[in-house]
C-alpha cells in the first residue's frame, strides 16, 4: 500500500510542536511502516513473531543505515538525539504497525530501560547491560508487579533484595514482566531496607541477568487466549535465592519509587502516543470498511447516522488526544515529570479510553471480519484491553486529576 495520496497517512503534525528533525524523519518513517512493514503484518498474524523475524532484522539494519535507530535516545552522535515531544510525533506513524516501535528499537520495555539505565545506571551497568541494549544486540524486561498485591500501589510488595556481603540475595514472585521471554536481563523492584518508616523509601531497583540459576521464568502468561512469544509476551516470574552482586543496583538503594515514576512518565507519553497511531489505523479501517460495504444497492453502510457519529467521535478525540498529550510531553521536556504529573495522569485514561471505543467500534463495522485474525483488529483488542490496567488503572489517575481539582476549591474556601 503506498503511503501517497491515502487520507489516513497524510501528515497530521501540529506547526507549534513541529521542528526541522521531525519534518526531515517523518516521511521516511511513515514509508517504513507503510510501505515495507505493513505487508508483514498478514504472516504475522497467522504465524506469529518468529515467522517474520528475518524480514524484521532486515528492516532494523536498514532503519540503522538511515540514521533513524533509537531516535529519542540523547547520549551519542549517532541518532536523531529527539525530545521527548519530537519523538512522540514519530511514535506515532511507528505504531501504524503492531511491529513499528520493533524496527526502531523503540520498543516497551527496552525504551523504558534505556532511558532509566542511562540516567541512573553507573559506568558499570552502561556498558555491561545499556550499550548492547541500545545496539539492539540484547533485550531486557521490567519486573514489578505482583501477584500477591495491587499493581497500582508499588510501594506493597513482597520481593526482597537483602544484601549479604556484596551480593544482594534476591527472593520474590511477579507476573506481568513484559519481555521476559528472550531477554538477557530483567530490571527488578524490590524492598532492600523493609525497616524504613518512610513507605516509598523502602525498595529499590536492582539488575538480574535471567541465565542467573536464581532467576525461573514459570510462563508466558496467556492473554485472552494468547501467550506470546519474544518481546511480545507478559511472564510470570519467580526469584528464588536469586544472587547478584551489589554493583548491579540502579541508583541509590531506597529510590525504587522514585525511579518507577521517573520511567514511567515518559513511559505514558510513549504508550499514549503509540495508542493514537493505533486509533488513526483503525479509524481509516472502519471508514474503508463502510464506505465499500453496501446494506442496501446504492446504499454504504456509511449512510447510517449511527456511524456517521461513530466517525466525529473518533476523529475529534484523535485530535484532542494529540494535543493533550504533546503538550504533556512538552511539560516533562521542560519542567520534568514531577511538575507534569496531573498532566500525563490525563492522557493516561483519556486516551486509553478513547483507544478501546476506537478499536469496538472498528471490530463493530468489520462485523464477523472483525473478530478474526484477518485483519489486525483483534490482535489490537486483545492486547491493548490492558491499556486502562498498566501503567496505573484508570481510577487511579481520575482521582490524581480530581484531587488536583478540588485541592483548588479547597484553598478558595480557606481565604
Amino acid at each position: 500500500m503506498a503511503h501517497t495520496g491515502d487520507p489516513l497517512y497524510k501528515q497530521r503534525l501540529i506547526p507549534q510542536f513541529v521542528t526541522d528533525k521531525v519534518k526531515e524523519a517523518y516521511p521516511t518513517v511513515q514509508s517504513l511502516i507503510i510501505d515495507e512493514l505493513m505487508p508483514l503484518e498478514a504472516t504475522f498474524l497467522q504465524k506469529g513473531f518468529s515467522a517474520v523475524w528475518p524480514a524484521l532484522n532486515k528492516l532494523r539494519d536498514k532503519v540503522k543505515q538511515q540514521g533513524l535507530w533509537l531516535p529519542v535516545l540523547h547520549d551519542t552522535a549517532d541518532n536523531l538525539a529527539l525530545t521527548l515531544t519530537e519523538f512522540a510525533q514519530l511514535s506515532e506513524v511507528m505504531a501504524l504497525s503492531p511491529l513499528g516501535h520493533y524496527i526502531f528499537n523503540c520498543q516497551a520495555p527496552d525504551i523504558g530501560n534505556i532511558e532509566l539505565l542511562g540516567k541512573y545506571g553507573s559506568e558499570e551497568i552502561k556498558a555491561k547491560y545499556l550499550a548492547p541494549l541500545i545496539e539492539g544486540k540484547i533485550r531486557s524486561c521490567f519486573s514489578m508487579t505482583e501477584p500477591e498485591f495491587a499493581g497500582s500501589n508499588p510501594i506493597h510488595m513482597a520481593t526482597t533484595a537483602e544484601k549479604n556481603g556484596e551480593q544482594y540475595i534476591i527472593n520474590g514472585h511477579k507476573w506481568f514482566t513484559t519481555s521476559a521471554d528472550g531477554a538477557a536481563f530483567a530490571v527488578v523492584m524490590a524492598v532492600t531496607d523493609a525497616a524504613n518508616e518512610n513507605p516509598y523509601q523502602k525498595a529499590s531497583m536492582v539488575i538480574v541477568p535471567t541465565d542467573n540459576p536464581g532467576f525461573e521464568l514459570v510462563r508466558n502468561i496467556s492473554i485472552m487466549g494468547e501467550t506470546g512469544e519474544s518481546y511480545m509476551s507478559h511472564a510470570e516470574i519467580k526469584y528464588n535465592d536469586c544472587k547478584v552482586p551489589i554493583n548491579n543496583l540502579v541508583g541509590q538503594a531506597g529510590t525504587g519509587f522514585l525511579l518507577a515514576q521517573e520511567r514511567l512518565g515518559p513511559g505514558r507519553i510513549h504508550h499514549c502516543m503509540r495508542w493514537i497511531g493505533i486509533c488513526e489505523r483503525a479509524l481509516d479501517m472502519l471508514c474503508k470498511r463502510v464506505m465499500s460495504r453496501e446494506l442496501d444497492k446504492d446504499k454504504p453502510l456509511a449512510s447510517k447516522q449511527a456511524i456517521q457519529f461513530w466517525i466525529a467521535e473518533i476523529r475529534t478525540g484523535i485530535d484532542a488526544a494529540r494535543m493533550m498529550v504533546l503538550q504533556a510531553a512538552q511539560a516533562i521536556d521542560q519542567y520534568g515529570v514531577k511538575a507534569s504529573r496531573v498532566q500525563v495522569s490525563q492522557i493516561k485514561f483519556f486516551v486509553a479510553d478513547l483507544l478501546m471505543n476506537t478499536l469496538d467500534r472498528a471490530i463493530q463495522a468489520h462485523g464477523a471480519l472483525g473478530v478474526t485474525d484477518d485483519t489486525v483488529l483483534s490482535f489490537w483488542y486483545r492486547h491493548e484491553r490492558g491499556a486502562r490496567i498498566y501503567d496505573g488503572p484508570d481510577e487511579v489517575h481520575k482521582s490524581v486529576v480530581a484531587r488536583q481539582v478540588l485541592k483548588e476549591y479547597k484553598n478558595l474556601s480557606a481565604k
